[in-house]
Formats: C-alpha cells, sequence, structure tokens
C-alpha cells in the first residue's frame, strides 16, 4: 500500500477518534452499567461452589470471579460498538454513493473507523473497569511467563479482527433487506452462548469443546483469555492460534465476498 493511500486511512482514523469521542459519556455510562451482571455473577458462582463444596473443572471462585474481570476487560477492548448500525444505515441510505466515486477501500474505510472507535472506546471505559478489578484484586493472579502477554496479546488481535470482519459481513446484508436487526441478534446469541461470555467454554464436556473449538465463537472472546489464564498450552495453543488464524482469514474473505455481491445486486436495481 503506498504512502499516499495510507495517509487517507489515517485520516480518516482521525475523524473517527473525533465523531467517536463525543459520545464519549454514553460510552462511559455504558460500561458502567454492563458491570451490574458481575454482581448476579459473583453471587451465583458463590452458591455454586458452596453447593458443590469443591472445584469445577479447574476452577475454584476466586479463578472463577478472574475469569468473568477478565471477559469484560477483554469484551471491551475487542467487540464492535454499533458498527453494523452504522453500515447498515451507510447502504440503506445511500451514502456509500460518495465513496464508490473515491480510490478507497470501503473494508479499509471501515476498519480504520472501527479502530478509532476501540481506541476512544478502551480510554473511556478502562476506568470502571479498573476500580472492579482493584476491588477484586485478590483473585487476581498474573502469568509469569512473559511469553503467555504475547500469545494472549496477539490472539486478542486477531479475536478483535474476527469479530469486526464478522460484523461487516453481517451489516452487509442490508444490500438484500431493508431491517438486519433480527440476523444480528441471532448471530450475537450464538456469539454470547458459544463464546465464553455466560461460562467458560473449557467447563463443557469434551465432546462439547472438541465441536466448539471448530467455530469461530470460541475465538472471538474465550481464547485469549484462556491463554492469559495459562489453560491452552504447548500443543493445544499452538493448535488454537493456528485455528484462529484460519478464522480470521475466512472472515476477512468472507466480507469481501459479501460486499462483491452486495455491490453487484445494489448496482443492478439501480442504488
Amino acid at each position: 500500500m503506498s504512502t499516499g493511500k495510507i495517509e487517507k486511512y489515517v485520516s480518516v482514523f482521525n475523524i473517527g477518534l473525533q465523531n467517536t469521542f463525543v459520545y464519549r459519556w454514553n460510552y462511559f455510562l455504558r460500561a458502567l452499567f454492563a458491570l451490574i451482571p458481575l454482581a448476579g455473577t459473583v453471587f451465583l458462582w458463590s452458591a455454586v461452589f458452596k453447593e458443590r463444596g469443591g472445584g469445577l473443572h479447574g476452577y475454584d471462585y476466586g479463578s472463577m470471579i478472574y475469569y468473568y474481570l477478565l471477559t469484560i476487560l477483554v469484551s471491551n477492548l475487542v467487540t464492535p460498538t454499533e458498527d453494523e448500525w452504522q453500515i447498515a444505515a451507510d447502504i440503506r441510505e445511500g451514502q456509500i454513493n460518495a465513496l464508490l466515486t473515491k480510490p478507497m477501500s470501503y473494508l479499509a474505510y471501515r476498519f480504520s473507523i472501527f479502530l478509532s472507535g476501540r481506541l476512544v472506546y478502551t480510554f473511556v471505559t478502562l476506568p470502571p473497569i479498573a476500580l472492579i478489578f482493584i476491588y477484586f484484586r485478590d483473585y487476581i493472579v498474573l502469568p509469569a511467563d512473559p511469553l503467555v502477554y504475547v500469545f494472549a496479546t496477539v490472539s486478542m488481535f486477531m479475536a478483535a479482527f474476527i469479530q469486526f470482519f464478522i460484523t461487516y459481513s453481517l451489516a452487509m446484508m442490508a444490500f438484500w433487506i431493508l431491517e438486519i436487526s433480527t440476523i444480528v441478534f441471532i448471530v450475537y446469541s450464538f456469539e454470547y452462548f458459544l463464546g465464553g461470555q455466560m461460562f467458560p467454554i473449557d467447563i463443557m464436556p469434551s465432546a462439547v469443546q472438541a465441536v466448539m473449538k471448530w467455530l469461530p465463537f470460541y475465538y472471538e472472546l474465550f481464547c485469549p483469555i484462556a491463554i492469559f489464564l495459562g489453560r491452552l498450552k504447548g500443543a493445544e495453543l499452538v493448535q488454537a492460534l493456528t485455528i484462529q488464524t484460519g478464522w480470521l482469514f475466512l472472515a476477512w474473505a468472507w466480507a469481501n465476498f459479501m460486499w462483491r455481491r452486495g455491490l453487484g445486486h445494489y448496482q443492478a436495481v439501480g442504488g
């Protein structure tokens, strides 16, 4: 990519920063109230472990709470915020017409906005999350191996990119249908259940885990957390990163495919 093209997307990134920062208080309040379910989670698992009188698949009460703290942190770092609605609005309202006349990739354009949005969202939401981590600091055990931080960070970036490309692909449905909310909520329900937000994937039966490890949802949230917690090591770690890389390329390819097909339909009907 030439320097001129890079500068265009840097400009888009900067514009995205300015536009997103206008909604900083919305993001702050959203992050603050998103912590409320954590209170229910604490009481739930407290009751579960008290009833069992022991651990659950390698988790005790403290490590389970730590797991949910990490899900809050990682989900805030990697999950797109309203990108699908913005993209769908661009398509539905014909705003992409102005972009089609410019020598600019719409995918790269939206990706630049996604990155700027993640930066602002992270900046705004980290303070309340940090307070929660301080409150539960007795349950936090940081990895001793520096490579764990490297692998977890790489996995987290791939998780963010996979989520973005899936979100982008879902938004492309706006080329064919007026309202995409039903499709989005169905996919997000699978992500919530199979991605590790509801419970750690590795407390499931082995046969179920074996299937879930081949689905993209496993790599959208749970994978980087499991690496950070040391629950994926050695051959399992290599396999997880390899599959996650595969899903990243598949999600990117599918996003490009959906754009080409959608744009062809858009132009054919006189969009």
